[in-house]
């Protein structure tokens, strides 16, 4: 698949041009790019402890480079394989509940949703330039937009009523589970109460709030990224502008191969070639550059500290494609 989506990506470019954009492509532009991109990954390790708390104390030290392995994972492992080996592995190392911890992952991800969908209504509502985007694009988006934003409401919802009362979540699920064995229903009871354990941080109104502020900066950073690199080909994006093309480029992610390869760099160039006007060849190259600093940096500082740990790739895949993280919730 990754494949295809590269062919797709690269079907109408003139590689000598993009390679040319490239050599000319501002470095001083590029460095600041790549300082958002740390201070990102710096703030996500800062808003899952702050996640954590309620479920048990956790070292800065570990929740950052278990939060690197696994985005590290992410890029060069598929079916987001990252998303249960970053929680393994903390949990693993802490001594915390896995299922709990897996659960905080769940919660990290709809607040990422809720973020971007409120810096692209930012953008939609204050900033989108209607002389440059035609209504049917600008509606296109905003409806997009109110139907992302009603998953993302319901979700929260659903969280909330699942942190609220863990047990009698175990409880529904045991009664839905009768047509299993005992065993098999009051485990899937007691994991279904530990996993709304990790849901908890919602009944705390100031963590709750702390943790969902952090996920503002964090993609205030993200967006700043891919600014910076945007700039660094002399292409005009206004920075609320990027707030458009982040939530273009959580598509294109969001499509199940390893770093979001292809898919990641189409959304990109769609985006600026279609909403700012951008030529194919500069939209080619920045998204290749965006891609490289958004993922380069975090998998080798992971690959780094999975070294440092004793792991490897191959002991990764092993445990996503065994199942031996999933399977170890049933031990927790």
């Amino acid at each position: 698949m990754s494949l295809g989506l590269l062919w797709w990506f690269l079907r109408h470019a003139n590689l000598a041009d993009v390679w040319d954009q490239v050599r000319r492509a501002n470095a001083l532009f590029l460095l600041l790019g790549l300082l958002f991109v740390v201070a990102t990954y710096w703030a996500r390790a800062v808003r899952w402890q702050h996640m954590l708390t309620p479920i048990g104390p956790t070292l800065f030290r570990s929740t950052f480079r278990a939060t690197m392995i696994g985005f590290a994972a992410l890029g060069v492992l598929p079916a987001r394989a990252g998303d249960v080996l970053r929680p393994y592995l903390l949990a693993r190392q802490e001594g915390l509940s896995v299922t709990a911890t897996m659960a905080t992952i769940v919660m990290e991800r709809v607040l990422d949703l809720v973020a971007v969908l409120l810096l692209l209504s930012v953008y939609v509502f204050g900033f989108a330039d209607q002389d440059t985007m035609s209504a049917r694009a600008l509606r296109s988006i905003e409806v997009s937009a109110a139907i992302a934003a009603g998953i993302a409401a319901v979700l929260l919802v659903l969280l909330w009523t699942l942190a609220s009362h863990p047990e009698r979540i175990g409880t529904l699920t045991l009664s839905a589970t009768r047509i299993l064995p005992a065993a098999v229903g009051r485990r899937l009871a007691y994991l279904a109460s530990r996993f709304s354990s990790g849901l908890v941080v919602t009944r705390r109104p100031r963590e709750f709030v702390l943790t969902a502020l952090w996920s503002l900066p964090i993609w205030l950073l993200g967006a700043g990224e891919i600014w910076a690199v945007t700039r660094a080909f002399g292409m005009a994006l206004p920075f609320p502008g990027s707030f458009l093309i982040q939530a273009l480029l959580v598509i294109g992610v969001a499509v199940p191969t390893p770093g979001g390869v292809g898919s990641f760099h189409e959304a990109y160039r769609f985006g600026m070639t279609s909403f700012f006007g951008a030529p194919n060849a500069g939209a080619v190259a920045a998204a290749i550059m965006v891609h490289a600093l958004s993922f380069g940096p975090v998998i080798l500082a992971g690959l780094l500290f999975m070294a440092q740990d004793g792991l490897t790739i191959g002991r990764l895949r092993s445990l996503a494609e065994s199942d031996a993280a999933r399977g170890a919730v049933t031990n927790s």
